[in-house]
């Protein structure tokens, strides 16, 4: 292991901790820590953007010597315009190119969604009840019941009372399940995060003496 490498896992060893120190209680160091991530965060991304966006993606194909794509300046004119905000006088232009971008996100992402998420879901609750043996049939059972009664549970031109307040409960307890699912899978997720790190203070870090000393 070569200083160089030695002086990096110090470096990040001593990020790691100084947001680590946060859970005794807010100070200087973790402040500095986060501040320092911010900031390498948002040097990181614009550098990113100019090569894999304005470079690769707009100068490259409109100066290409065969087949040049001229038509590209229209979106590179489009982008320009964010930065009129910081001129006051045509701030206003702006809008007009943030309008058009919000709108081409929300269509993407529209269409993305219908396709990826809300289809193959409504695919899912139409499969035969009976087809899979006994598991696959159960299966399919719960999860046409847990749409039926969440989408009861969402009908709100009657008063649930009676059969309908009674499967409105049941959808309740499917929502709940629901939410505590991804509440876990989010909790999962950044423990196997502090997993990472405490295995890098572990192994990488505390390791690395062996190098120094």
């Amino acid at each position: 292991m070569t200083g160089i490498e030695i002086l990096q896992i110090w470096i990040a060893a001593f990020f790691t901790l100084a947001i680590f120190s946060f859970l005794y209680r807010d100070n200087a160091v973790y402040k500095f820590a986060e501040h320092i991530f911010a900031g390498l965060s948002a040097g990181y991304y614009v550098g990113l953007i100019w090569k894999s966006v304005i470079i690769q993606q707009l100068w490259e194909p409109m100066t290409r010597a065969d087949n040049p794509k001229w038509y590209l300046f229209i979106p590179g004119i489009i982008g320009a315009l964010m930065f009129a905000r910081l001129i006051p006088r045509i701030s206003w232009v702006s809008r007009l190119a943030l309008a058009f971008v919000m709108g081409n996100t929300a269509g993407v992402f529209i269409i993305s969604q219908l396709h990826g998420l809300i289809l193959p879901q409504m695919q899912d609750t139409m499969l035969p009840l009976l087809n899979g043996g006994f598991a696959g049939s159960l299966l399919a059972f719960i999860t046409v019941i847990g749409v039926i009664s969440t989408l009861v549970y969402f009908y709100f031109s009657k008063e649930h009372t009676g059969a309908l307040g009674v499967t409105a409960r049941v959808g309740v307890w499917f929502i709940m399940i629901s939410f505590g699912a991804h509440f876990g899978y989010t909790v999962m997720g950044r423990v196997s995060l502090l997993i990472g790190r405490v295995y890098f203070l572990y192994n990488d870090w505390i390791g690395s003496l062996s190098h120094i000393f």
